[in-house]
């Protein structure tokens, strides 16, 4: 008999989505929204479908593997465990604790998947990443001018007279908003696109703005200089509200408007009538995560924040410079989940790096690593280089759903559960304030088993298993120990399904900023030089000349539409491949047209794909989606760079050039 019940989505994404799922036979059948959702409303994308799919595939890792003589071979789980302990053990007393590095990602929004963290701590500490490949400048940005990066809530957006996209499809990646977007528009609001590619959220806007990638900081600086220019600044804000204006204006004081539309390639008259849509409050910017994936992505966010500044749209209703959420996760207690007072050691490498930084350590050298919820070989830039890091440690251990190609190079693969076979309660930090209670449903098939049995198994071994000695249930009492006293409590997320968590809905309303000086700050002061710059890309004719005579193309890898990053494209009908999108003009220059196959490369790597030509695009610009693993063809990034952004906590994926060429197909 089927039965229905309530769920949520687990995948890192803006939605957050609340599930209806029908088991039968003690097998999930149907995955569908919740009407009941107030953020969702029942309606969810093809990714949070394919869950079902995922859970029953046929490729699903079902027993601990290890390799033995280049080839996996079924083991049990007393064997795995027994022998991963030894070797924790083993390296801890003859290198330390920080000679394992534990590799991650974020692919799941399940609160206890942070009991890795837990582990290692208790462990004694172990070299972790730093950053994020998917948004650490801008999170970072926004942490110097306001001191912490929080978006307005949904609902607000009823309040704006001009909604500003900038640099995000929401239509593919936060399709909730898009129907927002929609609404607001029908009764009157305006609503605007910027963007190198004409995408289907460019398709509802009233105006479209087309940018040369990685420039959107530089155009921002343009608006800024026609607003003060027409006196449309808000001098209040400016005055009693914020530090290190007269720091700004002697910036854009130091460029011409000429310049700044040249290397933007945006007419300057586009620019001044930007500036008025600004001063006609009030106005809410949303920004995408692609534009800080540059050299220049911190200073690139710093300027749009400073633009949402000047123009007095900042802690008002239908206003904010919205990038993420992060008063969301914040409502959880993770210093008495993690347990970091346990860490005696640490290093860290940032998540961009950890290639260059796992072959060159010393002191100790990294023996050990161990990945949970990512896919590395696939996800981190410059594959190759990824690759020539993984296999030079003595030991990799990688916890999945499906081998992966990162797992296929362990010598450990553990079977994990998936989220219809363990209780969780799930989040975003980039959208809406819900958190949503996902049940166990069904049983794990095989062997398959729960992360947190996993790590409490593994901490018996080692001596520290008392403080893994706790039911699912009260570890999730540990994370949600601070909302019990606003009434939120496990019980109550069981019984609702979601609970609406106590956040500000327009931040900074009270005009009190997290910043050291208590307001906004043009010029940062938790860093030596805070000062805003209007720094360009790296790989870009402006800066690199000779680079961009031999790679003229500037390459975007934005997120696929029908999976999170690499988790589903081993599930296609048919089978996925590379396509390479690219705009008219380099169409036109390389003599290619739809369903050529040709070749994209630049000195790290290589890859071959099949043309989709843009119906528009801005000149020059060449897209691949990340995510594709090597059996279909990718990974793009083996053509991306693994350089840092400007703050330390970002990466490069879009400071990229290639060169591209028609080839016969093998």
């Amino acid at each position: 008999m089927a039965t229905v019940h309530h769920s949520a989505c687990p995948l890192n994404c803006w939605d957050s989505c609340g599930f209806l799922v029908t088991v039968e036979d003690g097998k999930v059948t149907k995955v569908e929204g919740n009407p009941e959702h107030p953020i969702t409303q029942g309606k969810i994308c093809g990714r949070g479908r394919m869950l079902e799919n995922r859970a029953n595939s046929e490729d699903r890792l079902l027993y601990p593997l290890k390799k033995v003589e280049g080839r996996f071979q079924q083991i049990s789980w007393e064997q795995a465990l027994d022998e991963i302990a030894e070797k924790l053990a083993y390296y801890k007393g003859n290198f330390g604790t920080t000679s394992v590095l534990h590799s991650h990602d974020y692919a799941n929004s399940g609160l206890l998947s942070n009991l890795d963290s837990r582990f290692f701590n208790l462990y004694g500490g172990v070299t972790e990443l730093t950053g994020s490949i998917c948004w650490g400048s801008g999170i970072e940005a926004q942490n110097w001018d306001f001191g912490d990066a929080y978006s307005h809530a949904p609902e607000d957006l009823k309040n704006s007279k001009h909604v500003v996209i900038w640099g995000r499809n929401v239509a593919r990646t936060n399709m909730h908003l898009f129907q927002n977007l929609q609404a607001v528009k029908k009764n009157g609001t305006k609503i605007y696109v910027i963007d190198p590619i004409y995408n289907a959220t460019a398709k509802l806007a009233n105006e479209y703005i087309s940018i040369k990638p990685g420039f959107d900081g530089l155009l921002a600086a343009g608006i800024m200089k026609e607003l003060l220019r027409m006196g449309l600044q808000d001098d209040e804000f400016l005055t009693n509200q914020s530090v290190g204006f007269e720091d700004l204006k002697a910036l854009l004081d130091s460029v011409t408007l000429d310049y700044i539309s040249e290397v933007t390639e945006v007419p300057m008259e586009v620019i001044t009538h930007l500036a008025g849509v600004y001063a006609d409050r009030p106005v809410s910017t949303i920004m995408g995560l692609g534009m800080q994936r540059y050299e220049n992505g911190g200073n690139t966010i710093r300027l749009l924040d400073a633009l949402v500044a000047v123009s007095g749209n900042i802690g008002i209703a239908g206003g904010g410079a919205n990038y993420a959420n992060k008063q969301v996760g914040q409502s959880f207690d993770y210093q008495n989940m993690m347990m970091p007072e346990r860490k005696k050691s640490l290093r860290t490498f940032t998540m961009m790096r950890q290639a260059e930084e796992m072959l060159s350590a010393v002191d100790p050298e990294i023996k050990m690593g161990i990945v949970t919820c990512g896919n590395p070989l696939t996800q981190v830039p410059d594959t190759n280089r990824v690759r020539e890091a993984f296999e030079s440690l003595e030991t990799l251990v990688v916890i999945d759903q499906f081998m992966t190609d990162t797992a296929e190079l362990a010598d450990y693969v553990l079977p994990a559960a998936t989220v219809f076979e363990v209780e969780d309660v799930y989040y975003s930090s980039m959208y809406h304030h819900y958190v949503n209670h996902g049940p166990k449903l069904v049983e794990p098939p095989g062997e398959a088993k729960p992360d947190a049995w996993i790590w409490g198994e593994l901490a018996n071994r080692l001596g520290f298993g008392d403080d893994f000695d706790f039911s699912r249930e009260e570890f999730l009492g540990m994370g949600l120990a601070s909302l019990t006293a606003k009434g939120i409590t496990l019980d109550k997320i069981r019984v609702e399904k979601f609970a609406e968590l106590p956040v500000d809905r327009i931040p900074w309303a009270d005009r009190k900023f997290k910043t050291p000086s208590g307001k906004y700050e043009f010029t940062a002061s938790a860093v030596a030089d805070g000062r805003v710059k209007l720094s360009l890309p790296t790989e870009t004719k402006w800066t690199n000349p000779e680079l961009a005579e031999k790679y003229p193309y500037t390459l975007l890898t934005i997120h696929p539409l029908r999976s999170n990053h690499s988790q589903h494209f081993h599930l296609f009908q048919p089978e996925p491949y590379v396509k390479v999108e690219i705009a008219e003009s380099v169409a036109a220059e390389k003599g290619l047209k739809d369903q050529d196959y040709v070749r994209v490369w630049n000195d790290r790597g290589e890859v071959k794909g099949t043309v989709s030509i843009f119906k528009m695009a801005h000149p020059g610009t060449v897209n691949i989606d990340e995510g594709i693993s090597a059996r279909f063809g990718g990974s793009v990034n083996q053509l991306t760079p693994s350089r840092e952004s400007d703050n330390g906590l970002g990466s490069t994926l879009y400071d990229c050039l290639v060169n591209i060429e028609k080839v016969e197909k093998e």
